[in-house]
């Protein structure tokens, strides 16, 4: 019998705020929907307020998730934003402009919500884990406040369970916000004092988190590997790319900061207009604008050969960032880390060639079938864009060949294996009590 699960979908009643969800708000919102599943007695869903958290009903939970994925636009075709892109791609001089997509104004659906539920309601966590079960937090929100998760030390029945995504904060620090390093080492130390178990997308990052783990005084801790998955409309039929014989053209996915490593990619382009001019490939960069990044911006705005050919777009839904992908000569991805990568388990999902880093956790997400150049070989990168640039080309068929025979991760086996984990936690390895 399947174990009482309450999910916490504070995060994403947070996204309101966002025009549209990144890779991780796909994740948890696909896992909260398949915990939120109507009529099942056994699932709630939880949000923390500044009363306390309070565990709401599935039909309350997924109205509000339901809200929040209208608001991304997530069941709209690709249109106006599309187009844009789409115009922009297919033109050959003056500026590209930049395409960013207004948020979509869904607040009144929010506010709708609160007349009908009320801020309070629902019940303690107390009177609704009065038999036990599973708290389960796949966002790490808010992992780092140790006040939210007190009430697990009450109940002892209880089995907290947190999604670790990643540990770059505190292995590559140099990479991000001076302020996320010691945030991220609050975020395990909570995990450590109230947490059962864990659950990473990668053994590498299964592995990372036991050394921090053992370091707090936690190597008892079950730590679980589930890849993620693509979310569905990566792989289903809807949506074509742009019509054949329009101007070839790369994506690149990813928030504008230093880790995913712009730079060499316009570099690489700077050198290529210089050499073919109109004829260059236009460079698609899909992302929100990051932190630590003037030498990004500075590129963009300001050298004038990358005004045409390289277009920045933000606040596209899944369906157009598909259509988008499937109209790629290739997906670039030179990031410096990675906790997981997922544009590439989309791209593959999406049948699109991938270029990226020869890093490990590419190596273990790629199957085989991603061409990987390291990170700071600029000529090398340059030479593969070369040669994706051309559609027939040997080694992109060669990509496209292995993406045929790549076996990738599926929701069905995924909800699979956290439930078969949640299962599996015993009272052998409980956490000890303070």
């Amino acid at each position: 019998m399947k174990r009482r699960v309450v999910y916490d979908i504070t995060r994403l009643l947070t996204r309101v705020f966002a025009r549209t969800p990144n890779g991780i708000d796909r994740v948890d919102y696909s896992l909260a929907d398949y915990f939120l599943r109507e009529g099942d007695p056994r699932r709630s869903g939880l949000v923390m307020t500044p009363f306390g958290p309070r565990v709401l009903s599935a039909v309350a939970a997924r109205e509000a998730i339901a809200n929040i994925r209208k608001h991304w636009g997530e069941e709209a075709e690709p249109d106006e934003q599309f187009l844009s892109i789409a115009a922009a791609i297919d033109q050959l001089s003056g500026p590209a402009p930049k395409v960013s997509v207004p948020r979509r104004g869904q607040f009144a659906d929010a506010l709708s919500w609160v007349r009908r539920h009320g801020l309070l309601i629902g019940e303690s966590p107390a009177k609704c884990f009065n038999r036990g079960g599973v708290y389960l937090n796949v966002s790490q929100f808010p992992l780092g406040i140790d006040e939210f998760f007190y009430w697990l030390d009450r109940q002892s029945n209880v089995d907290g369970v947190f999604f670790i995504h990643d540990l770059l904060p505190i292995e590559t620090p140099e990479y991000f916000r001076p302020m996320e390093r010691p945030r991220h080492l609050r975020r395990l130390k909570t995990l450590a004092r109230y947490g059962r178990a864990a659950i990473t997308s990668t053994s590498i990052t299964r592995n990372s988190l036991i050394r921090q783990l053992t370091a707090l005084g936690r190597p008892d801790m079950p730590v679980a590997v589930a890849p993620l998955p693509a979310d569905p409309t990566f792989a289903s039929g809807r949506g074509r790319g742009l019509p054949v014989g329009r101007h070839p053209y790369f994506i690149m996915c990813g928030t504008l900061e230093p880790r995913k490593n712009h730079l060499l990619v316009l570099h690489v382009w700077r050198d290529l207009i210089a050499e073919f001019g109109r004829a260059t490939p236009k460079l698609l960069l899909v992302g929100e604008r990051g932190w630590e990044n003037e030498h990004i911006i500075d590129l963009l705005d300001r050298c004038p050969a990358l005004q045409g050919p390289v277009i920045r777009a933000s606040g596209l839904t899944t369906p157009s960032l598909k259509r988008l992908l499937l109209g790629a000569r290739a997906l670039l991805m030179p990031s410096f880390a990675e906790g997981y990568g997922l544009p590439v388990v989309e791209a593959i999902a999406a049948g699109v060639p991938v270029i990226a880093s020869d890093i490990p956790v590419f190596h273990e997400i790629g199957g085989g079938c991603l061409m990987t150049i390291d990170p700071t070989n600029g000529p090398a990168w340059r030479l593969a864009v070369c040669q994706f640039w051309r559609e027939d080309s040997p080694e992109r068929k060669a990509c496209q060949a292995n993406i045929e025979r790549y076996v990738a991760p599926d929701w069905s086996s995924f909800f699979d294996e956290i439930e078969e984990f949640l299962q599996s936690l015993t009272d052998s390895d409980r956490r000890p009590q303070p």
